[in-house]
């Protein structure tokens, strides 16, 4: 550790190109590892005009990570698919004053690092930057000027559309994105969350600017912000600057909750047939919002089943019991509403209705069964001993916190997460998936083979 904080004290002598310097910076950032998540110190507070903003100091780097998240996600695009991707992507084209190219120059020139992105809950807006005083000023006067007025050139956003359009050309030909669309479709219906958030082609050709620049002033607001900040800034450092990102920011309010995901009716299958040798499977469901405290037990109770890799039951009887599979693995992803539950893998289609089979068994038994102790004792520990690589650079912590601020997550959340998978019970993941898991209402997608 010291050779490295050596290393970076050097780099930081030498002033090199600022591009240079943050992309070394990054990769020391990557190796040196954070503090224990126990001396990850947060505090929260609120601008002026009503942005949330999480903040930990990280001085060791002369760097800061800065993250914006807007509830502003594909769940946000009504009848209008993909807009929430066309306003993210569309940040990126500039200002009247500043093109693309310019953005992107300025950027670079001040050795920053600008990104966007868009997924279903959110819309994500990302600086990195060095806090030598001169650079760090440019790169958060390129910043604060592409929030408070992008300009969304018709230009720009007819190629962004023509550049979603072939994408979806793409997923027709990946059996496994297909599966995990259609698989999303049933899951939701009607729900804001089933808008796949890279668009529909009937859709996308229809979005206009008007639109884009609607959905930014309603959804890219400071009200409806949670903003990030780590790196090497003071709490008064950090004060002047969410208040200069909030002031940028278009005015308004938090958006509405979205509404509770509608359980389903009864078990759903559905196959497609498509020209691969592979299947790919689907099995899930809604399941889970991310405050909830069965959040803990369904982890665990996940990290046995398929969730921890070669140690999973789902591994061990699909792959190395009966060679079905060369991959296979459960996941649970909580989010603003609920979110699924899911078991995903790829089998011979010779093969599928042999490998859905003892996918259901397996899913049965722990719904039956629970986790016997030795699974349980294995699952917390593996759980907990990787919990600190989630922190392991600012980019992770930043990451973090934007995460806890966009979902209300208590301050604790990070210090506390291994203390509370710690304490899950045999019974507690029992009881949690009987509650959170109805095998009688599963969505089933497969996806290879013929009709």
């Amino acid at each position: 550790m010291k050779t490295i904080r050596a290393l970076a004290a050097t780099v930081v002598r030498a002033r090199p190109r600022p591009g240079l310097w943050v992309a070394t910076l990054g990769l020391l950032a990557a190796v040196v590892l954070a503090p224990p998540v126990q001396a990850v110190e947060i505090e929260r507070w609120e601008t002026e005009s009503g942005m949330r903003v999480l903040y930990a100091p990280a001085p060791a780097l002369p760097m800061v990570d800065i993250r914006l998240t807007f509830d502003a996600g594909a769940a946000r695009d009504g009848e209008r698919s993909g807009l929430a991707r066309l306003t993210s992507n569309g940040l990126s084209l500039g200002t009247e004053a500043m093109d693309a190219d310019t953005l992107a120059e300025r950027f670079e020139a001040a050795g920053a690092r600008f990104s966007t992105s868009s997924a279903r809950d959110m819309g994500i807006v990302t600086l990195r930057t060095l806090t030598e005083p001169d650079w760090m000023a440019e790169a958060l006067d390129v910043f604060s000027e592409l929030l408070a007025a992008p300009a969304f050139p018709e230009e720009g956003l007819a190629r962004e559309r023509r550049q979603m359009l072939r994408g979806l050309q793409r997923e027709r030909q990946e059996p496994g994105s297909v599966a995990s669309r259609r698989f999303y479709q049933l899951m939701y219906g009607d729900h804001p969350y089933g808008n796949p958030p890279n668009g529909r082609e009937d859709t996308i050709p229809t979005l206009t600017r008007e639109d884009v620049e609607n959905f930014y002033r309603e959804f890219y607001t400071a009200g409806n912000a949670v903003l990030a900040l780590t790196g090497a800034i003071s709490r008064s450092g950090a004060e002047a600057l969410a208040e200069r990102i909030a002031s940028a920011l278009p005015a308004g309010d938090r958006a509405p909750a979205l509404p509770p995901v509608p359980a389903l009716e009864g078990p759903v299958t559905e196959r497609i047939a498509f020209p691969s040798e592979q299947a790919h499977i689907f099995i899930g469901a809604p399941a889970l919002r991310r405050d909830d405290p069965d959040y803990y037990p369904l982890t665990v109770g996940n990290h046995a089943l398929g969730g921890g890799g070669f140690t999973s039951r789902l591994f061990r009887e699909v792959r190395t019991q009966r060679g079905l599979a060369y991959s296979v693995f459960s996941s649970v992803r909580p989010m603003a509403a609920e979110g699924p539950f899911l078991v995903n893998m790829q089998t011979g289609t010779d093969q599928a209705d042999e490998a859905i089979g003892v996918l259901r068994d397996e899913l049965e038994r722990l719904h039956r069964d629970g986790v016997d102790a030795e699974e349980l004792e294995a699952s917390r520990a593996n759980i907990t001993g990787g919990f600190p690589l989630r922190l392991a650079s600012n980019q992770n912590i930043v990451q973090n916190l934007g995460m806890m601020g966009f979902y209300d997550l208590p301050l604790d959340f990070l210090a506390a997460h291994n203390d509370r998978i710690e304490a899950v019970s045999v019974d507690d993941v029992h009881e949690a998936f009987q509650r959170r898991i109805d095998l009688d209402r599963l969505v089933t997608v497969v996806v290879g083979g013929e009709e």
